[in-house]
């Protein structure tokens, strides 16, 4: 399959998609050339189907947006959120006391990962911990896609009733 000709026909349409899914411009470009980068380097095992091609082109470039979009919604901590009339929020409190709590905090989650079936505690930390995308653990595990959903959701609703029940307010 030639890659370049392979561009020419899915790169406009995969730019509109993503720009009409709601990607800034220079965003959706940057996704096609990501997306195109790693068709390249799995131009040995593609097909000479261009609907095959096209299929695999959209699903990479959704799930390094998802990944963009996840990789930007990283939560900031902060020591004190301050408002004007309400005074200080978020009392400050001595860096031990904040280590001491997030010490605390990482043991039971780690204790409440250990808790989960191996297929789970897999899928889950792939995906929330290791950053992998739904096809790539599929590939991975040597499972579907939607064994690998099934996985991560069902680990989710473990762990929430898990750290529930260990006295983790979320």
């Amino acid at each position: 399959m030639n890659i370049d000709e392979l561009y020419k026909t899915i790169a406009p349409k995969l730019t509109n998609w993503l720009v009409s899914t709601g990607s800034p411009y220079h965003q959706a470009c940057d996704l096609v050339q990501e997306t195109f980068l790693k068709i390249w380097k799995m131009r040995e095992d593609l097909r000479d189907s261009v609907e095959a091609a096209k299929g695999l082109a959209f699903t990479i470039a959704k799930n390094l947006r998802k990944n963009l979009i996840r990789d930007d919604c990283r939560i900031t901590f902060v020591e004190e959120i301050r408002d004007e009339d309400a005074g200080s929020i978020a009392p400050h409190m001595p860096e031990s006391e904040i280590e001491a709590e997030r010490a605390a905090l990482r043991k039971k989650l780690l204790e409440a990962l250990s808790r989960l079936a191996p297929p789970l505690r897999e899928a889950y930390t792939l995906f929330q911990i290791a950053g992998r995308s739904i096809n790539e653990i599929a590939r991975e595990c040597g499972i579907g896609e939607s064994l690998v959903k099934v996985r991560i959701f069902r680990a989710k609703e473990k762990l929430r009733k898990i750290l529930s029940e260990m006295g983790v307010t979320l």
